[in-house]
């Protein structure tokens, strides 16, 4: 049975035997049978993208739109994540998948370096650094060093500080900045980002870089805010970041395969069955906010919500709920948009680490582009809402609620970001309903796979040890005083 649990565990952390299903629809490219038996870089990035992409989009409507407010999927069973209740088994989807696709993005990495093709090296770069990023800030320490190498027999990895994680993610964005200086494009067809544009992948890799950056600006061994002064700053010829919309990382679902939403396959009635949570909806209300056509649907004759958190056997009435149009909208293919860079930027200015232009500039910027990248006109006199109005005389605190309010909505159906910012900030504030379990206190981390006590049972051990105990309580390391 032991020997079993081991197999099990080394197919989800090394090896890649997801690798032909993850390919299976990506007619265009495969190996080359005049130069190499192969898969080459082209063939693996488009696939490990869209997965990657389809997991994050899966768990965002599950998870962190059940946790921060936007829906409550309704009832009084068990496992509501709504009222801070997760499962232990809810741990495993995002841990599994992520690694598989890991897999798939090292090997990107690999065979671009025995070609010498530098930019997709840096792209295999980004791409691992994104997807560590999401899973060391899901579950706090993981592993990560010696993660993925299975074919070199490690099959029980031990799991590394989350400190030292970062510190490597940060390398890696630095040299996939150094890759991509040459400007030489990738095949445009392996690429549903950027259609293989090196510039706007080293914009997303440099954005990306800041957004971590902020994540553990709290920790002063990490001299973060020095690295955003540089970054934006005084190395903006040698850090080029996100200029506008057309820069956005995401991954815009065409409807034809195998470009397909994942949700455009789900009935109807799974769909609209968690209904709109008021916080989310009556911001967009009082805001006269046009997106909320696009987020919500009518219930007589109003955009409505309804409490999170509710007591068990006090369910309020049922009110709006996502439209069926969103199933397959190409935007919630979100990784990383111009709008929330701003908000990142609109950050760091009020708290010093930047000065080459306001937070308000940065706020207002981020605002109007979250706006315009749905494809609405920003009403006239929207800035000038009494709630929107950005205030330079208020405090830092009511700064923050400002900007990440409106972070807040740029981020819709981003992975699981939002919960990660809350985690590290308590914004937006969010109403406490009655029926909150875990003491009324916001998840702080998902648990580690219960299948990894016995198939990695020491190393498992000794991260719980060092983090603390393996459950939803306990903080992971950016997050702790």
């Amino acid at each position: 049975m032991k020997s079993r649990s081991i197999i099990k565990y080394a197919a989800i952390i090394g090896t890649h035997l997801a690798m032909i299903s993850c390919t299976k629809d990506f007619k265009e490219i495969n190996t080359n049978p005049n130069t190499t038996s192969k898969v080459l870089p082209q063939a693996l990035l488009a696939p490990a993208l869209t997965q990657t992409v389809g997991y994050n989009m899966s768990r965002s409507q599950r998870i962190t739109n059940e946790l921060m407010q936007t829906t409550v999927n309704m009832g009084d069973g068990d496992g509501k994540i709504f009222r801070y209740e997760i499962r232990a088994a809810e741990a495993d989807y995002l841990w599994n998948n992520w690694y598989v696709q890991l897999a798939n993005f090292k090997d990107i990495y690999t065979s671009a370096e025995e070609l010498n093709n530098n930019s997709y090296m840096a792209v295999s770069l980004i791409c691992q650094a994104w997807v560590f990023s999401m899973l060391t800030d899901t579950y706090g320490d993981i592993p990560y060093f010696n993660a993925l190498k299975a074919k070199e027999y490690v099959l029980q990895p031990n799991f590394d500080l989350q400190k030292d994680i970062y510190t490597d993610l940060f390398a890696k964005l630095d040299q996939a900045n150094e890759l991509l200086k040459s400007g030489v494009n990738i095949q445009g067809s392996s690429d549903p980002l950027f259609n293989g544009s090196a510039t706007k992948w080293r914009k997303f890799g440099n954005s990306l870089y800041l957004r971590l950056l902020l994540r553990v600006s709290a920790k002063p061994e990490m001299k973060a805010p020095d690295k955003i002064k540089e970054i934006v700053e005084m190395g903006t010829a040698n850090y080029p970041i996100m200029t506008g919309n057309d820069d956005s990382a995401i991954l815009r679902w065409t409807g034809v395969s195998p470009y397909v939403s994942p949700f455009a396959t789900w009935r109807d009635a799974d769909w609209y069955t968690p209904k709109l949570v008021n916080f989310f909806v009556d911001h967009l209300n009082e805001w006269s906010d046009p997106r909320v056509a696009k987020w919500a649907t009518l219930v007589d004759g109003e955009y409505a919500g309804v409490p999170s958190g509710y007591p068990v056997g006090q369910a309020p009435d049922a009110k709006s709920a996502f439209p069926t149009a969103l199933m397959t909208e190409p935007l919630l293919g979100n990784i990383m948009n111009y709008s929330e860079l701003q908000f990142v930027l609109a950050e760091a200015a009020i708290k010093g680490w930047i000065s080459n232009k306001t937070a308000q500039e940065y706020y207002e910027t981020g605002t109007t582009n979250a706006i315009t990248q749905w494809g609405f006109l920003v009403p006239d006199n929207y800035l000038n809402n009494d709630l929107v109005k950005w205030d330079d005389d208020a405090d830092l605190e009511n700064k923050m609620e400002k900007i990440y309010l409106q972070k807040y909505y740029s981020l819709f159906f981003t992975d699981l970001e939002s919960w990660f910012e809350y985690r590290r900030t308590g914004h937006p504030v969010l109403p406490k309903g009655g029926g909150l379990e875990n003491a009324g206190i916001m998840p702080a981390r998902l648990n580690y796979p219960v299948y990894l006590q016995s198939s990695n049972g020491a190393n498992y051990e000794a991260a719980v040890e060092r983090q603390g105990p393996d459950n939803i309580s306990t903080q992971v390391w950016w997050q702790k005083p």
